[in-house]
C-alpha cells in the first residue's frame, strides 16, 4: 500500500496535458515541414534558368509527336493565321522523319544553359539533341518572356 509509505498518487491531470502539448508540437513540426517543402517546390529559378527548361519542354513536346503543343510555345502564337500553323507542323513532322532516316530520330534533349542578350531582348537557350546514332547535335534557341511564360521567338 503506498499510503503507508506516504506517497500520494498525483492525478492524471498532467499526463493527459503532456500527450496534448506533444501532439500540438506534432503538428507544428508537420506544418513547418511542409511549408519548407513546398517553398521549395514553387521557387522559380533564374530567368535564364526558366527559359532553358521552357525550349527542353517544348523540344520534348516534339519527340512526344505533341507538335500542336511545340507550336503554341511559339511567340505571338495567337496571331499565325491557321494555314501557316498547319504548315509549321508539317515542317516538324518532316523535319522528324528525316532525322530518324539519318540519325536514328531524336532520344533525348538535354538543356545545356541559356545566356541573355540584353542587347536583343531575347535568352540564347542553349539545348543538346541525342540523336539514335550517339551523335549529339548542340542547338540555340531563341527564348522570348511573353506575359510571364517564356516563348521561342
Amino acid at each position: 500500500d503506498t499510503r503507508a509509505l506516504g506517497l500520494q498518487r498525483l492525478p492524471d491531470k498532467h499526463l493527459y496535458q503532456t500527450k496534448i502539448i506533444h501532439k500540438t508540437m506534432r503538428k507544428l513540426v508537420y506544418l513547418v515541414l511542409s511549408l519548407f517543402a513546398f517553398a521549395a517546390c514553387s521557387e522559380k529559378g533564374t530567368p535564364e534558368e526558366e527559359a532553358v527548361k521552357a525550349a527542353k519542354k517544348y523540344y520534348e513536346y516534339i519527340l512526344e509527336g505533341e507538335y500542336d503543343k511545340y507550336i503554341e510555345g511559339i511567340c505571338r502564337y495567337d496571331s499565325i493565321p491557321k494555314d501557316y500553323k498547319k504548315q509549321l507542323i508539317t515542317s516538324v513532322k518532316q523535319y522528324m522523319h528525316t532525322q530518324e532516316k539519318e540519325h536514328g530520330g531524336i532520344r533525348e534533349v538535354r538543356a545545356v544553359k541559356a545566356e541573355k542578350d540584353s542587347l536583343r531582348g531575347y535568352t540564347n537557350a542553349f539545348l543538346v539533341l541525342c540523336f539514335g546514332d550517339s551523335v549529339n547535335e548542340e542547338v540555340v534557341v531563341p527564348m522570348i518572356e511573353n506575359d510571364g511564360t517564356w516563348r521561342i521567338r
